[in-house]
Parts: C-alpha cells; structure tokens; sequence
C-alpha cells in the first residue's frame, strides 16, 4: 500500500477526516466503512448523542430544500431508528437545548464558520460532514450533495447501502453515538452514475395461463423504491428504471422527486417509449401511424418522440437521442443506404431531437443528451466521426461487448463529453446473465480503469437488472465512478476490493469467503460456462432417446467428457470451500452469501454431475443398466430444484421460476436440463422435449470462451 493509502486508512479507523480542499477522499476499501463513525463505550469530547433511553437527536431540513433532501432525511430517521430504536422527528427548525442533524444546500441556510463554503460553491455534488456541540451538519454544495451527506452518515452509522438485497441487519446501539467528525467531500470522478433495470421479467405482477410473470404487466412501485434507494445509498445520480413493461408517469415522477436524472438507454428515443408504440397503443394515442420508418412515417416519428417530451419535460431527464428500432434492433434502412447518407440522417435526426427538447423546456432547465452508440450505430461512427455532426453538448456514450469488456474508447475527446454503457447483467445468446453474475471484480477494475484513462467519465449506465444478482458488481463500479483517483492511487483494486467486501459483509468469515469467491470467478468468469453442462445434458439425452428408440446416433464428444470431468473436480473444491465458510458464518451471511457464491456454483456442479452420469448411461451394456445411471442423473437435479428453491426467500419468491425471458427451454432457464431429463424419463424414453431452433450451437460472441467446446 502507498503510503497515501496508509494515510487514508488511519483516518477511516479513527472515525474523522480532516478538511482538504474540496478533494475527493481517499481509498474507499481501506478498512471499515460500516458503522466506522460510531462511539462505541463512553462519549468523547466532540462526539454527538444522536439517541439514548428513547429520546435523542432531531433533523432539520428548511423549507427551502429540495425533494430529494427531505427523503434523504425520512431515510435517515428510518436508519437511526433501526439502529437504536429512536426515530428522530423531522422539523424545520431547530428546538433549543435538543442536539441537531441540519442538513443544509450552500443557498437555503447558514452553515457554521468551521465549514468553509468557498470550498464548496460551484463544486458538483459535494459536501461535508462536521459536527459541532451537539450538531451534526451535513452541508451540500447541492441538493444532491446534501442528499449524498446524509447517505454517507447513515452507512458510517451502521447500516448497508445495500440491505434489500443482502438481508443486513444493523448491529444495536443504545446510546447511539457519533464520534467527532470532519469528514469533505469532493465532487465525484462521474458526473452522471446510475443503473438500468433492463428485462424485469421476475419481478411480481399480474401472470398469464401459464404461470410466467405478464411482459407487459405493471411491476409494483414497491421494487422501483427499492432500486431507487439503492442507487441513492450507493451515491448515484441516475436511473433507467424500465424499457419492456408498462411505463408509468409515477414511476418516473418518483426517480426525479427523490434526486434521480430518469434516463433510458439507446433505443428509447427522448425517453418516448418506442416498445410501446403498439404494444401499448401509444401510436394511437399520439396520433400517429404505428411505422417506425423515417423515411415513410417522418412527421409520426416526430409526433411520437414529442411525447415522451412532454411528458417528462418537467422532470430532470437525460434524454436519449438516435434512430434505432422499436424493439431493441438495427434500423431497417432502405436497400442501398450508403454510409454517407445513414450519417446525414442521423445527423438530422438528432438535431431536430434536440431542438424540440430545448423547445420544450422550461427556461431554467438546461438540456442534457445521450448518443449511445450501441451496436450498428458504433460501426458508422467510427467510420467518419465528424459527418454526424453532433451538437456540442451531446454526451457520445462507448459501449462494452455486453460482457463487460469495452468495444471501443475515445481517443480524442474532441468537442465533446463522452460516457460509457456496461453491463454486469445482460440477455441474449452465449453471453446472456441473468441468474448470477459473471463480470469479475478483476474485469470490472482493469476495464474502468482504461475509462477513466480515456477520460470517458462524464456518463456511466450499467445494466443490473433486477439488481439482487449484481449487488457486489454494483457496489464496486458505484465506488469507482464516485472516486476513481482513490481506487487507482494503489495497486491491486480488484484484490482489494474483494478483501473489503469480504469482510465488510462475512467477518469474521472473510478470509474463507475471499476463497471462495476466488473459486467461484475462477470457474463461471464467461456467461456460457453456466450453461455448458445443461446444454451437455440436452445433447446426451438427444442420443439416448436415439439409442432407446433404436435409431443411430454419434458418439459423445471426448474432448467435451474430459471438459466436464476436469470441472466436477473443480467446482466440489469451490463448494467444500463455500460451505468450510459459510460454516462460521450468521444465518444473516449465509443466507445472502449461498446467493451471491454458492447458487452458481451449485446449479453448475448439479448439471455438470448429472451430463457426467449420462455419459455413462450412454456407455452402459444394456437396456437395464442404462435405465439405471439415467435415473441416477436425475438426482442431482432434483437437488438444484431444491437449491433454487432454498433461494427464493422474501421478498425474492419465483426468483429463479420460468418467465417471458426464461421459458422452455431456452438458455436462461435454469430448470431447462431438469425439465427435459424429467420429460425423457417419465416418457421412458419415447419422447423428449425440443430444443429452441439453433440451440447448443458453438459459442461465438464476444466474450466466450473458444477452449470450451459445445458437445
């Protein structure tokens, strides 16, 4: 460790930061983060009793402040009850002789001398955090900031960022007391940060005959809460809260009042909705033709788009500008569009989209823009960069190859900003992830790195989805994006990182979860690898229907045998890692640790056993025998069931149950080679389920792993 991070870490054990000149602070997995801030034994001089006996501390918002901070404020009274039991009122002006929590926006109020507001005026997002005799000032350089002090103080007081998703308890405190603090903020390496929760197809809402959860049914407001405070604990600025489920004006109405930019991703033309031109009827509503064609349909398009403006003029909205598809494909251009002319329509496009949100808005609102380059649209940039003639205040976003490797980086900024679009979570093909996550800490550090190096920060979505599969990605790529200089001032931030999270969340078990996680990113580090011994059942059950039914059938790939057996003793090393540490772990960390390791690992090693045991069934002398083992592969199987099903607790039910996006037998469905193997079984070997077309064909987009062979 530097010995700039040897500084920073004495700092955040001792519980106060002294003020700096507006820099962002240091290392933020030096040591401790949760409840480091808190006396524990005898009050110090300095220190500020926030409850005690029942009765304690009051917040104080004024009526000047914005939205977003008097929420911040009703989470920190939440957070401080769950602590000690006390919830502090929130009033607009401080009571005498009652120790204070003031939040307070450089502009709506007085802040003490010891807080240098020079170092603050004009600074994005900052803030700092001082106590005083009995007051705590959490002081913003905008309302974002001020929202952002308390978050800090909350997390520095006990509680998890991420406790939706992890099940974490804040440990008691009665009195609950606040060390002596100055803690300063400086503005983040990101200006604009945030998730998008893209494919909510588990979530709860109405189900259609089959059981799948509606595509186009309405998600409660609770989940959107949910996401919400997340990104807010965690520090973003910034959600994509949906694309394929009914939108609903609450929903973004929400993200905004509590301190969110309500954005989309590239093809949600000015956040207009284009999924649901028809399939919610929006054309009609609008007035328009259901043609997504600009060449046919260039007034509808027009019409269309305005829609989403006024809608959402009011709200704070990056909005998305492009031409792509309505449902997440190419543009269909007419036959012998040249490159020059795609170049000249888009440029079109995109100044007419922006002229009507500048339009649109009212005086005080300034206009932000995302380009996002995704797929098709990448290829022709970089063809001729300056023929689109983007408006200077256009923000390029460079997309990754879904899987978290970045496709390209500006290597001159030009005129412009320029931002990125990453996925930890994504559907499609061999790279689809949508059971557990596959984007190492490792890739997540070496590829920001090269971010930031390119100076591509001034935008950041990353595709979570339904956020409780990607939390430990989450978490990391939020620290990043708010300090970057502090992550890369030391060596190692992968290894780093996972020590912190390790023992942030499983002490005194860290250690032992640090291996197994090791293991586990070791072993499912590409997407495919979670499906290759599923789809190695499929293709062994496709030649023992053949043997059964007497037709002929190919042999069982060897290359692909010797694959799985190398696995299977691998992955009962990781799981006897797994289990040695969950062992000494609370059933609070077990319960969230088997999710975010061991389920992966788990559905693997079952399917893997069970290919391993169909291989022998194929091997064995006759009908009996091979009767016999195939029964035996069901085994494992049926455990897997019982392992998602251990996993699918409050508020997590259906987790892992067929959808929209997970049916049949599609590579998404974790129960695909289980339904299959039931079905051949039951039938005694007469009949077998099919296979999507093009299922188990060799992996080839980015990312996969060429070594691995499909069987």
């Amino acid at each position: 460790m530097s010995q700039f991070g040897k500084a920073w870490a004495a700092l955040v054990l001792a519980g106060a930061l002294l003020p700096g000149a507006g820099a962002a602070q240091g290392d933020p997995w030096a040591g401790p983060v949760r409840g480091s801030w808190v006396r524990t034994g005898t009050a110090a001089a300095g220190d500020v009793v926030l409850a005690s006996g029942g009765s304690g501390a009051e917040i104080v918002v004024g009526t000047a402040e914005n939205l977003n901070v008097r929420q911040a404020a009703i989470f920190l009274a939440g957070d401080i009850e769950a602590i000690s039991g006390y919830r502090p009122p929130i009033v607009a002006t401080p009571t005498a002789k009652i120790a204070s929590i003031r939040l307070v926006t450089l502009g709506n109020g007085t802040v003490p001398a010891a807080i240098d507001a020079s170092t603050l005026r004009g600074q994005w997002e900052s803030y700092r955090v001082v106590t005083a005799p009995g007051t705590v000032w959490l002081v913003g350089s905008n309302p974002r900031g001020t929202a952002f002090a308390a978050y800090t103080l909350s997390e520095r007081l006990g509680v998890d960022p991420l406790y939706l998703w992890t099940g974490y308890v804040p440990e008691h405190r009665d009195p609950l007391v606040l060390k002596a603090t100055r803690f300063v903020q400086g503005p983040p390496t990101f200006r604009y940060r945030g998730f998008f929760h893209d494919d909510e197809d588990i979530l709860p809402r109405p189900f259609d005959a089959r059981g799948y959860p509606l595509q186009t049914g309405d998600v409660p407001v609770a989940w959107y809460r949910r996401f919400f405070e997340t990104a807010l604990r965690l520090r973003m600025n910034m959600v994509a809260p949906y694309v394929r489920v009914h939108r609903r004006f609450e929903v973004q109405q929400l993200a905004s009042d509590w301190g969110l930019y309500y954005t989309s991703h590239h093809y949600d033309i000015l956040v207009s909705n284009p999924f649901g031109m028809t399939t919610f009827n929006l054309a009609a509503e609008r007035g328009v033709r259901p043609d997504y064609d600009w060449f046919s349909n260039r007034e509808g398009l027009l019409t269309f788009w305005r829609g989403g403006v006024e809608e959402n003029h009011d709200l704070d909205v990056i909005w998305p500008v492009g031409l792509r598809n309505t449902s997440d494909r190419p543009y269909t251009w007419p036959e012998g569009t040249s490159d020059a002319d795609k170049a000249r329509v888009f440029q079109e496009v995109i100044g007419l989209q922006t002229g009507m949100v500048r339009a649109a808005l009212p005086p005080e609102r300034t206009p932000i823009f995302h380009f996002t380059m995704y797929s098709e649209m990448l290829d022709l940039y970089r063809r001729d960069p300056a023929a689109f003639g983007l408006p200077d205040d256009v923000i390029i976003v460079w997309p990754d190859d879904n899987d978290g490797h970045m496709r390209g980086l500006p290597t001159d900024l030009g005129r412009w900003k320029h931002g990125v679009y990453y996925h930890l979570a994504y559907l499609g093909g061999n790279l689809s992830k949508q059971t557990t996550h596959t984007v190492a800490p490792a890739t997540i550090a070496g590829e920001f790195q090269r971010i930031v190096q390119a100076r591509a920060t001034e935008y950041m979505l990353v595709n979570v989805s339904e956020v409780r599969d990607y939390v430990m990605g989450a978490r990391m790529i939020a620290d990043i994006t708010w300090n970057a200089r502090a992550v890369y001032q030391s060596p190692d931030p992968a290894g780093r990182f996972l020590t912190w999270w390790t023992q942030e969340y499983f002490s005194p078990a860290g250690s032992g979860a640090h291996a197994a996680y090791d293991r586990y990113h070791a072993l499912l580090d590409t997407p495919d690898k979670l499906w290759y011994a599923s789809e190695a059942v499929q293709n062994l059950i496709e030649r023992l229907w053949r043997r059964a039914n007497g037709q002929p059938f190919t042999p069982f790939s060897a290359d692909t045998l010797a694959v799985l057996q190398a696995r299977i003793v691998r992955l009962d090393s990781a799981l006897a890692v797994e289990g040695e540490a969950e062992a000494t772990m609370t059933s609070a960390q077990q319960r969230f640790f088997s999710v975010d390791v061991g389920i992966g690992l788990r559905i693997d090693e079952r399917q893997t056993r069970a290919a391993l045991q169909l291989a022998d069934a194929l091997q064995a002398p006759d009908s009996a025998a091979r009767w016999r083992v195939t029964r035996q592969a069901l085994q494992p199987l049926e455990q897997m069931e019982s392992d998602l099903a251990r996993a699918e607790y409050p508020p997590f039910e259906r987790w892992y149950h067929e959808t929209w996006i997970r049916a049949g037998l599609q590579r998404n469905n974790p129960h695909r080679a289980y339904a299959e193997l039931r079905a051949f079984i039951a039938s005694d070997g007469r009949s077998r389920l099919e296979p999507p077309p093009g299922f188990g064909r060799p992996p080839t987009a980015a990312g996969a792993n060429p070594a691995v062979r499909t069987p």
